[in-house]
């Protein structure tokens, strides 16, 4: 019997390489002998075996029901079995009302089986339609999501509820539900290829290491956050996930030196980088993802520390500072950190210091740590110096010097090195790849060798 051509199965066949896609429970049917709203299937995306569902606009808007959650299931259990990730594509009006009790149930299906996945093996979601309700819960469980302009609507209540802003692909980059906002659907499915192709198969695999076309030793040109994370990326590798959301914050993912890594930096052209609730947030979010996956951290600092406001103070800011140390001190995979601008107070510690378990520190030689800003450190404790001979300006410029600078801060073993600018590319690569094979214990051993 001769399958009808869908939506779905048409934007399952844009994901996956050439004559690489095998559907699965093709023909599944309800009880009163419709097809349900979702095709399911596997096959090849850059060469890595990945599993992925879409649900199908064109039959009946994508009604979800008890059998598209058996086929998303049976799919699931397939993807983890096999170690690989699962790409999921919303479009859908939401539940068969009919279906009562057992159309909330497939919801609660679909919620288990995203949950007992996640951490495992890596899964990205694409809003290409409606995703509502229980379906947009379900969609921001997975670890990326991608949104379409002006196409995707991604919410719980109905913007005719709350406010016809809630649920467009801009609202959701802005409130931190979407990673990535993309152009059109083409765009979509090419970022999720360019996705699959940074994330590793699953958990167990860990880091993926693969020739790197890019100089290692490459020199970099020092600049904003932006300009520094292109430079040490190879090229044409960078994603931003969360772009829109917490800017003063920047989070990549990216290979460096072949090796796939996340990517945490201060981003100074933002509110001199101050560390807002929000940002906390989203930089713990992506050092969550790179441990659970076992991909190493790269963390470049430059912050005045974290944000000032009454209103940051009921975000609430403390429990988000709290959670973004829990997770850099919690995270096992190989952490390296480089501050390449200003580093106070509490920025230097959250943002990956060795203190809270970073395997290297580095710092550029025009860095400045410290407790406080040099201004008002001046003016706290050198504020009687400041004479008809003695202008603010060179106490500032003193304390930069002997107070605040990398080699003061590498004296007690805070910062590892003071690297040339030039080489900062090449430092991180060096340190990726002596920290590839980091392990927590120490080696197995049977007994130590005796100096017999």
């Amino acid at each position: 019997m001769k399958k009808d051509a869908t939506i779905g199965l048409e934007k399952l066949v844009a994901l996956f390489d050439a004559g690489t896609f095998a559907e699965l429970g093709a023909y599944r049917k309800r009880a009163d002998g419709s097809m349900t709203g979702a095709v399911c299937g596997y096959g090849a995306v850059g060469g890595k075996l990945v599993y992925a569902f879409a649900q199908d606009s064109d039959r009946r808007k994508g009604a979800f029901d008890a059998v598209q959650a058996a086929k998303i299931a049976s799919l699931y259990e397939l993807a983890c079995k096999n170690g690989a990730p699962v790409v999921g594509l919303f479009d859908s009006a939401g539940a068969y009302v009919t279906d009562g009790a057992s159309a909330l149930s497939a919801y609660g299906s679909l919620l288990a089986n995203v949950s007992r996945a996640s951490g495992a093996i890596p899964q990205i979601a694409v809003i290409s339609g409606v995703c509502a309700g229980l379906a947009a819960t379900a969609a921001t469980m997975f670890d990326v999501v991608v949104t379409v302009r002006e196409k995707s609507q991604l919410y719980v209540n109905a913007p005719f509820l709350v406010g016809k802003e809630v649920g467009t692909a801009e609202y959701a980059a802005e409130k931190g539900l979407s990673s990535v906002t993309a152009k059109d659907e083409a765009e979509a499915i090419a970022t999720v290829r360019r996705l699959i192709g940074l994330l590793p198969d699953n958990a167990e695999d860990g880091a993926m290491e693969e020739d790197c076309t890019d100089d290692v030793n490459r020199p970099v040109s020092i600049g904003d956050a932006k300009a520094n994370v292109e430079a040490i990326a190879d090229a044409g590798t960078a994603v931003e996930i969360g772009a829109g959301y917490a800017d003063e914050m920047l989070t990549v993912l990216a290979k460096i030196g072949g090796v796939s890594c996340g990517i945490v930096a201060n981003n100074g052209a933002v509110n001199d980088g101050a560390i807002t609730a929000e940002g906390a947030k989203k930089a713990a979010k992506l050092v969550n993802l790179c441990d659970g996956f076992g991909m190493p951290v790269i963390t470049l600092t430059d912050s005045v520390g974290v944000a000032v406001s009454s209103a940051e103070e009921g975000a609430p800011l403390a429990k988000a500072l709290g959670g973004l140390a829990m997770t850099y001190a919690a995270a096992t995979t190989a952490k390296i950190t480089v501050v390449t601008g200003k580093a106070y107070g509490a920025s230097f510690t959250l943002m990956g210091s060795k203190a809270l378990g970073a395997d290297t520190v580095y710092a550029l030689p025009d860095a400045s740590i410290g407790t406080m800003a040099p201004e008002a450190a001046v003016a706290f404790l050198w504020n009687d110096r400041v004479s008809e001979t003695v202008t603010r300006s060179e106490l500032v410029e003193e304390w930069e010097k002997t107070c605040a600078s990398p080699e003061a801060a590498a004296n007690d073993g805070s910062i590892d090195d003071v690297i040339d600018p030039a080489e900062l590319r090449q430092r991180i690569c060096a340190a990726v790849y002596m920290l590839l094979v980091k392990n927590e214990g120490d080696p197995a051993r049977r007994h130590c060798n005796f100096p017999i």
